[in-house]
């Protein structure tokens, strides 16, 4: 199939509309690091835009464009991999409780973003695309290069997994269970 030749425009407005969705996507590939995020980002769009990757049309846009942007991810992993041993040791300890609400909030949303580093990838980005990318388990599955079967599969023991991870841990956080054990 003969890739379709985008305005250059047109392809540039479609990069803009999709940049804020894109870059979460790329913040999930790269396991919610900001930097490296944006580093594979911008590598995404250099690849898009000097025409090494060309949009074929057998799927959406959006989806054609997260599948480039989940190999571009993919591929500075394995660039760090050779350049550097990682340390398990790094990741942050956790926070003290706290009172303010807001603080709790964030208190669950790093409770939660550690529990889906805990998933393994294919889980994970399966998760990621269809909560907060919104796509379809089907959609996802084209992005990863997956049968839907597998995506579904990924999806579901993502879920629970997930479940299991978080059900503790929100009890903990919640402060009506604490007055009650107090």
């Amino acid at each position: 199939m003969v890739p379709i030749a985008l305005p250059s425009p047109e392809l540039t407005a479609k990069l803009e509309a999709l940049h804020q969705a894109s870059f979460g996507w790329a913040r999930s590939c790269c396991a919610g690091d900001p930097d490296e995020a944006a580093d594979v980002l911008q590598s995404c769009y250099e690849k898009v835009l000097a025409g090494r990757a060309a949009f074929a049309g057998r799927s959406s846009f959006r989806t054609w464009l997260f599948g480039v942007i989940r190999l571009t991810a993919f591929e500075a992993r394995r660039r760090q991999a050779r350049a550097t041993r990682l340390n398990a040791w790094d990741a942050p300890l956790p926070e003290p409780e706290r009172a303010d609400a807001a603080l709790l909030e964030a208190e669950q949303v790093e409770t939660l973003r550690v529990a889906l580093a805990t998933l393994p990838a294919r889980q994970r980005e399966v998760l990621h695309l269809v909560f907060y990318e919104g796509m379809s388990v089907a959609q996802s599955a084209e992005v990863m290069e997956l049968s839907v079967g597998s995506a579904r599969v990924h999806y579901d023991r993502g879920k629970k997994r997930l479940r299991a991870l978080l059900t503790p841990a929100l009890q903990d956080t919640d402060p009506d269970s604490r007055e009650a054990t107090a």
